[in-house]
């Protein structure tokens, strides 16, 4: 008896948190969609609180699911110079990928836990390219797939190598078009 209450409070604080996310996505999705990295950016006093900020949306994008990832590299590419913006970026993939992963394994319960391995399992020895793969040619969203590997409870120290190295030549590329196109067209336009 203990245990089933035990489980119901589990599953309604699941559906509470995902409500609210949903709820949160829901009123606040234009700006979502929208977020001016450059204007949050120049907003701050110094590069710390810069820096912080930037690595703050990375977290918000791996929970909420709707900011567009490459709006945000090029974004943060015309915001800082170069190699300081290739490193936020970096670092904010890796904050991303951790909150999306995080929130599957809060999520993800016995039913995704049980075919979700299933599916991994399909590819034993292929999985970890699988992640790879899944990262750098991007057919599924970034954050859908953090999330059924969360909830997969996939190995997270292979789950951040595999998703960085095949997320990483993108994101480098973007961040430095993002450097160069600042010079050609207004934000206004992007």
């Amino acid at each position: 008896m203990k245990e089933n209450k035990k489980e119901l409070i589990k599953l309604i604080s699941k559906i509470a948190v995902a409500l609210a996310v949903f709820v949160f996505v829901l009123i606040n999705y234009k700006e979502l969609v929208n977020i001016d990295v450059r204007e949050i950016v120049s907003a701050a006093p110094s590069l710390l609180p810069a820096v912080l900020s930037v690595l703050a949306i990375y977290c918000v994008k791996g929970l909420v699911l709707v900011i567009p990832a490459s709006l945000v590299y090029i974004s943060v590419g015309m915001a800082f110079s170069p190699l300081t913006a290739v490193l936020v970026n970096i670092a904010g993939i890796l904050v991303e990928f951790t909150a999306s992963y995080l929130f599957g394994l809060f999520l993800g319960g016995d039913y995704i836990n049980k075919y979700g391995k299933k599916i991994l399992e399909m590819q034993e020895n292929k999985k970890d390219a699988s992640v790879f793969l899944m990262r750098f040619i991007t057919v599924f969203p970034l954050d859908f797939v953090s999330l059924f590997l969360g909830s997969s409870k996939y190995n997270f120290g292979k789950y951040i190598l595999f998703s960085f190295l095949g997320l990483a030549p993108r994101v480098i590329l973007f961040t430095i078009l993002g450097d160069k196109i600042y010079d050609y067209i207004p934000m206004k336009l992007i």
